[in-house]
């Protein structure tokens, strides 16, 4: 199924919203603000002078892990299994005038991506994911989620406003 080259028409483009998700997106972001630089698990992607995804410890920021339990039933109504899936997430940071290259999650043995949005200010980008020559721009929504195939590629337009804007990316796959 994963493979299914026509699985993201099917896919909603916000998915569910995540309930209480103005609380806990303050919370991350909170939490989030008061880690320094080197209190993540790891950086990596750096590509035009910022690293693309950070990794948190386990338990570090205890509402991301709300995000990603909940993002996990979401990927098992969308794939239509009800199997336990392995997920792994990290944080991605767009200060103003920073975009995300183009770029795919697969890796692995992964059957779903997605993203949910912890803080989107008003012009700070869309997410742009590119099927051949049809490009699909999906408006951010705070306390909403996208979930698309690993193999799509996609990117994140600069953030154009005057405030940093953060999401949590994931990749799931089957659990064991």
């Amino acid at each position: 199924m994963a493979n299914d080259p026509n699985l993201w028409k099917s896919t909603p483009l916000y998915g569910s919203a995540l309930p209480d998700a103005e609380a806990v997106n303050a919370r991350i972001w909170n939490a989030f603000r008061r880690l320094e630089a080197t209190d993540f698990a790891a950086r990596t992607h750096f590509f035009h002078g910022r690293y693309e995804n950070l990794y948190l410890k386990p338990g570090q920021i205890p509402e991301v892990e709300q995000v990603l339990r909940y993002a996990e039933s979401c990927a098992r109504q969308i794939l239509g299994i009800q199997q336990p899936l392995r997920i792994g997430g990290w944080l991605n940071l767009q200060e103003p005038g920073q975009s995300t290259t183009e770029h795919v999650h697969e890796e692995g043995d992964e059957l779903l991506s997605g993203v949910y949005y912890v803080r989107v200010p008003e012009d700070s980008g869309a997410l742009i994911l590119r099927d051949g020559a049809l490009q699909i721009r999906a408006q951010s929504r705070e306390g909403h989620f996208f979930f698309f195939p690993p193999s799509l590629p996609h990117r994140v337009e600069e953030n154009r406003s005057a405030h940093p804007r953060l999401s949590l990316a994931f990749n799931l796959g089957l659990a064991g």
